[in-house]
């Protein structure tokens, strides 16, 4: 049993077919898909563990419905569950959009991998859409604000260089908190300045691989904690590879370093909400507003598509107006 399947049939609830049924075809056919996704696809585990949520209700869905072969699926039980998803009449907790058209993405993934294995001979979901949650804008802090963050965050304690260099190293490359803790010390490389910028190293979703600059901030507040802190909590642990430790020499979790986070923003007195995410937005927008084009910034988000980086265009351009409105003699009248 590779270890795809293992996670796909020993999820904990609510991640498996109900316990008041039986499995069925369209269960163990679930099963297979996740099992392409995650093999095939290289699908991230976090992802997969959603895919597999998703799934699961929709599976419980059709069999509440009487629905036990893929074969039997029609567009009307599609349609269906994408309206349970909103109202919970499947017995369910009732979805916002977003979680909503994420959850029907995966049933129309789920039905055209069915189709192209020749499980069934239509697709029932192909001309199923998920509903389109409105814009929102990446919530973003100011420069000030950022800087703020970073000089109240760590001590001259090993756990304190460690904190600083994780906020520096997640504004500087603009990474995902899951790729920062995910690091070992041989992803990144501290070059001399003359030799320009570090190198780090990172692994998306997908385990999609890139290559990233780190700023001399970063690279001074990560040498510091490499030389002077990383070696005192490494003493504590078993030798493990990772770049971020605990203070058991162990590495740090993600739910670590959302904590560490949030000491430095109320050590800075910053009332706003400060999440990871927030300085991946934050990155991703002091960027922009730099004059960096839109698909390097792509690039060194690790974004799939332009798309998705263009969301930050519109702060940028809210930014602009602002300006604009403030400065030239004939914007308002």
């Amino acid at each position: 049993m590779t270890a795809v399947t293992a996670a796909a049939e020993a999820s904990p609830a609510p991640g498996r077919p109900s316990q008041d049924r039986p499995r069925t075809a369209i269960d163990r056919a679930v099963t297979d898909y996740l099992q392409h996704m995650g093999v095939e696809r290289g699908l991230a585990a976090n992802t997969l563990s959603a895919y597999r949520r998703d799934l699961a209700r929709y599976s419980n869905f059709l069999a509440a419905e009487g629905i036990n072969r893929p074969g039997d699926v029609t567009r009307h039980h599609v349609t269906g569950f994408a309206q349970a998803l909103s109202d919970g009449s499947d017995g369910g907790t009732p979805l916002g959009v977003r979680s909503a058209a994420r959850t029907v993405v995966a049933v129309r993934g789920l039905h055209k991998f069915w189709a192209l294995e020749g499980t069934t001979t239509a697709d029932p979901a192909s001309d199923v859409h998920p509903p389109m949650p409105g814009k929102r804008l990446p919530k973003a802090i100011t420069v000030d604000e950022v800087t703020r963050i970073l000089e109240a965050a760590g001590t001259d304690t090993a756990t304190g260089l460690r904190d600083r260099a994780l906020l520096e190293f997640l504004y500087s490359t603009g990474a995902r908190i899951s790729e920062a803790v995910g690091l070992d010390v041989d992803d990144v490389s501290l070059q001399p300045a003359e030799a320009g910028p570090a190198i780090v190293r990172l692994f998306g979703k997908g385990s999609k691989e890139r290559l990233v600059p780190l700023g001399s901030y970063g690279a001074r507040a990560l040498d510091a904690y490499l030389v002077r802190g990383r070696t005192l909590l490494a003493a504590k642990g078993k030798g493990t590879p990772a770049l971020f430790l605990n203070a058991r020499g162990g590495r740090i979790s993600r739910q670590s370093a959302w904590t560490i986070l949030k000491a430095a923003a109320e050590k800075a007195n910053i009332t706003k909400d400060v999440s990871p995410h927030t300085l991946r937005h934050s990155f991703a927008t002091h960027l922009l507003e730099g004059g960096a084009d839109v698909r390097v910034v792509q690039e060194l988000l690790g974004h799939a598509s332009v798309t998705t980086t263009q969301v930050y265009t519109l702060v940028t351009a809210d930014t602009l107006r602002e300006i604009y409105a403030a400065a030239h003699p004939r914007a308002l009248g």
